[in-house]
């Protein structure tokens, strides 16, 4: 197969040389805006992220094999995927400790008020704060229980947390008290003090948390969201944050990179960080695995 590789893979030369030693013929190219170094008729696999948002697909004549490196089909014409045929594989399982991760970090550092005690380090501050919260007997609604969601979980477990789904197909799982139907959402989110958000982006939960799923919320409840930044009404986002949240923990946004004029970065109660939460020491050995799995 004739395999077009971009830069969104991390690979090294050594990965590109195994691959071709399975009878693959490699093309790469680093950035996906680029033009093709081949002919689009000859390209019949593609290891990407965006590159269907920058090169038609309908030019890829003789494509049956699409290897993701992101988790999410959301930046892919899925639709036409299925009419052609054509196998599109993602990257289930390889960024989900990364990710979950980075959930606790980011509630812990609101829960114990570390910037608090951060801004008092610089300034050589010996201060107290008795006002800080423990994770223990607290209710944590994962909204979207798939891979990235199940390792929440197992995290919130740890720390002797009541952990609930919610999820388009409910299921039984150890790591859940119990995953409700999507059509219960606002019933979890009237019990739950911490809500991670991890489902994909669709036309149906655009703007899934807006005003009125913001209203069902517990006041002084904390929200998380590592999904996509257009799951959430940023303008009813910010009005929570002033009237009814505890804070919250934003790795992704609907504008990115966030302007620096947003005024989510002047917001005490949220931690952001610039859609990072993916990465992790573990991450490309994962990814270069599920390739070799997936091309095998």
């Amino acid at each position: 197969m004739k395999l077009l590789v971009t830069g969104a893979w991390r690979c090294t030369k050594e990965q590109l040389n195994e691959i071709e030693s399975l009878g693959h013929k490699v093309v790469f190219m680093q950035n996906e805006r680029d033009a093709l170094p081949c002919k689009y008729e000859e390209v019949e696999g593609v290891i990407c992220n965006g590159l269907f948002l920058h090169h038609p697909i309908e030019r890829f004549t003789s494509l049956s094999f699409i290897q993701l490196t992101s988790a999410g089909f959301d930046r892919v014409p899925i639709d036409y995927i299925k009419e052609h045929n054509i196998k599109i594989y993602n990257a289930r399982g390889v960024y989900g400790i990364p990710m979950a991760e980075t959930v606790l970090c980011g509630v812990l550092s609101l829960y114990k008020k570390m910037r608090f005690f951060y801004e008092n380090q610089k300034i050589a501050v010996w201060e107290k704060n008795r006002d800080l919260l423990e994770l223990f007997g607290k209710t944590v609604c994962i909204v979207g229980a798939g891979n990235v969601g199940t390792e929440c979980a197992k995290r919130f477990n740890a720390f002797g947390a009541t952990v609930i789904g919610v999820d388009l197909y409910p299921r039984e799982d150890e790591n859940y008290k119990k995953i409700y139907p999507l059509t219960d959402i606002d019933k979890c989110l009237e019990v739950a003090d911490i809500v991670v958000l991890t489902l994909p982006l669709t036309e149906e939960t655009k703007n899934f948390m807006d005003k009125n799923r913001f209203d069902k919320m517990k006041n002084g409840s904390l929200l998380v969201n590592i999904a996509r930044g257009d799951i959430v009404d940023e303008n009813a986002l910010l009005d929570a944050l002033d009237n009814k949240l505890f804070g919250a923990v934003l790795d992704v946004f609907s504008e990115d990179p966030l302007s620096t004029d947003n005024p989510l970065w002047k917001k005490e109660n949220v931690i952001i960080t610039p859609h990072n939460s993916f990465v992790g020491g573990g991450t490309l050995d994962r990814l270069y695995k599920i390739i070799l799995k997936n091309l095998g």
